[in-house]
């Protein structure tokens, strides 16, 4: 069974960002909300029926996650609005390809074995050409104004420290996953309120478009439960790297379904970026 938790967040996180682009003229405000807002129901009805034993520290801490996890879907989100989700995913993904298994090793103690580390690093670097590749300018599109470019892949730097942090989290936490979930929601919950209060955007909560949202916070829920199980069975590193290969699905995605042009150059770095995240993943996991 921990195999099936092991791939159900690279594909409900695969999705996720399908959904939200699906709903057309949506705001980075009507897609923060409608994302929390669905996890949130999620959550609370998945506890409701299992009743999971409640531990105020750990709750806490997972309020803490949650609120850092949507600094960095914030971040991700900016990214959708200005360069399109088939090039964010991967820059995203592959940052927190690299800092997630860092932590791992630094904090937790993984990599144990020199051929571990190896590999480990290797697959970092893999990682890091991979980014560069799927974050080369696309001249031609909108993805190849460099202002825009530029900033947007700053704005995914420094926003995906908050992923990282939040995957990492799980890890040191002991309790039910849905316990911890619930506590992550309302962490979300309560970092959204203060993120509309700061950008005078409290209207989001009453537009429609953000409840047109919803089903992507749903979706995104299955995949978070799902991965707070496996890190548990499976480990920070295993867990984190394999459910990251959603960064596949959300591209091609993003590519086929939502018709984000490339030219034909700007495909071939794609391609090559997401093979060479693949294998970096892999590298990462495989000890």
């Amino acid at each position: 069974m921990k195999y099936v938790f092991l791939f159900l967040p690279a594909i409900g996180w695969g999705l996720m960002p399908l959904f939200v682009a699906g709903v057309k003229k949506s705001s980075i405000y009507n897609q923060i909300v409608g994302s929390v807002l669905g996890a949130f129901i999620f959550a609370a009805i998945v506890t409701a029926i299992l009743r999971p034993a409640f531990d105020a520290t750990t709750f806490l801490l997972a309020m803490l996650a949650g609120a850092l996890w949507t600094i960095g879907q914030v971040g991700q989100y900016v990214g959708y609005a200005n360069i399109g989700v088939s090039e964010t995913m991967p820059i995203s993904t592959g940052l927190q390809l690299i800092g997630v298994p860092l932590v791992g090793v630094i904090i937790f103690g993984e990599w144990g074995s020199p051929q571990a580390k190896l590999f480990g690093f290797l697959g970092i670097i893999a990682l890091v050409v991979g980014v560069i590749f799927t974050s080369l300018t696309d001249e031609g599109t909108s993805e190849g104004n460099k202002k825009n470019q530029v900033s947007t892949l700053i704005i995914l730097v420094l926003t995906t420290l908050g992923y990282i942090s939040s995957s990492s989290i799980p890890k040191a936490l002991k309790g039910s996953g849905v316990m911890i979930f619930l506590g992550e929601t309302v962490g979300m919950i309560i970092a959204v309120f203060i993120y509309l209060l700061a950008t005078k955007h409290l209207d989001a909560l009453k537009d429609k478009k953000s409840y047109q949202v919803v089903p992507a916070g749903l979706v995104y829920a299955v995949a978070a439960i799902s991965y707070i199980i496996s890190v548990k069975d499976n480990g920070v590193n295993l867990a984190f790297v394999m459910s990251q290969l959603c960064v596949v699905i959300s591209t091609l995605g993003g590519m086929i379904f939502l018709h984000e042009a490339k030219t034909k150059k700007g495909y071939i770095y794609t391609g090559i970026g997401l093979v060479l995240i693949v294998v970096g993943a892999i590298l990462t996991s495989i000890f």
